[in-house]
């Protein structure tokens, strides 16, 4: 039997098979246990040594060639299915009905706008820097001493990668990298929110390895500490809605402020809800202080002129707080009823 006419029935069946079913029934009649190609070398076996050599050199191009061609239709019928599905189909059946949710934003980013949006309004601009950072960004330049908790394996990711110092980088535990470029690149007076993700190794109701905050920053030559009690009360008031609010502030230590304090609002449980600026239970909710003049220093700015405060809080948290959520690993889930329940339409946006 010919070769190169079996080879050109062969391509001519597969171009007429319509279906993926078709073209395997033609390849199977060609290339299958009992197909023509097939069957023809079987018969090499009758055939003389140079016979065989020059005889099934062409039907293994053959079949090559069959199966290329074949590999190359279904691949093309497969194209053609996907391509026409998209024709006749307005939408994807995966989705969700479209009058199932309505689309609401996340409190996490309602969070973000009110916390931007208050301090705006007192006059800090918005900072921004990446997410990871080196050893002297995120610890070094902050007076975080090299045997700091800080700094330790189970609270830091650390990147398998080194900085010019052979230092690892680590994906950044706050966002006060963001103050240290600040400074670095500005001089004072310095007047700035960072907010962002940070990462730390913590996971439970309360803790997120993932998670944001916003930092602030403020410096010039006369800033106080009464400035900085002035700032936070005011934010508060403003972002819970709570004119008579309740705080204390505590001392604290930080390495990178002196003094350092933290700052509590009081709450009160009414009809099972939490209520929050009365009471006489309290709440941490962020920390505070005078910035290091070691920290001014390490950024080159001089601490005999220059003086300011620094604050920091979590968003997750005072969303939390704000809104009678309790899990703060529902803001990850992705879960669409759970925004539909908990999210914020754009008129409240």
């Amino acid at each position: 039997m010919d070769v190169k006419k079996v080879l050109e029935a062969a391509i001519k069946d597969l171009q007429s098979a319509i279906t993926e079913h078709d073209l395997y029934e033609v390849r199977v009649s060609y290339l299958g246990k009992k197909g023509k190609i097939t069957e023809l070398l079987k018969s090499l076996k009758d055939l003389s040594l140079e016979d065989k050599k020059s005889f099934g050199a062409e039907l293994n191009s053959a079949r090559e060639s069959v199966e290329v061609f074949y590999q190359e239709r279904i691949s093309k019928i497969r194209g053609d299915e996907i391509n026409q599905k998209l024709i006749n189909e307005s939408i994807d059946i995966t989705f969700p009905p479209q009058n199932a949710i309505i689309a609401k934003a996340h409190p996490i980013s309602k969070t973000f706008n009110e916390v931007i949006s208050i301090f705006g309004s007192m006059g800090y601009e918005v900072a921004e820097g990446p997410d990871i950072e080196t050893d002297f960004y995120n610890f070094s330049a902050l007076n975080i001493p090299e045997d700091h908790p800080a700094r330790e394996m189970q609270d830091t990711f650390y990147v398998n990668s080194l900085d010019e110092k052979n230092n690892p980088y680590v994906l950044r535990t706050h966002t006060s990298p963001v103050q240290i470029r600040t400074m670095l690149n500005s001089k004072p007076p310095i007047k700035i929110i960072a907010p962002g993700r940070t990462y730390r190794c913590d996971s439970d109701t309360t803790h997120s390895p993932m998670f944001h905050q916003v930092e602030g920053l403020f410096i010039n030559e006369s800033a106080t500490m009464a400035d900085l009690k002035g700032t936070l009360v005011e934010f508060c008031r403003k972002f819970f809605n709570v004119q008579e609010l309740k705080v204390r502030f505590r001392p604290s230590y930080f390495p990178f402020t002196e003094p350092s304090a933290e700052m509590d609002i009081a709450y009160e449980i009414i009809n099972d809800r939490l209520s929050i600026g009365t009471g006489n239970k309290w709440l941490e909710i962020l920390g505070c202080g005078m910035v290091n003049p070691a920290v001014l220093e390490n950024c080159k700015i001089d601490s005999n002129k220059f003086q300011g405060f620094a604050f920091g809080m979590g968003l997750d948290r005072i969303t939390m707080l704000k809104h009678g959520l309790t899990d703060i690993r529902s803001f990850f889930n992705g879960n669409l009823n759970w925004i539909y329940k908990n999210g914020f339409g754009l008129g409240d946006f």
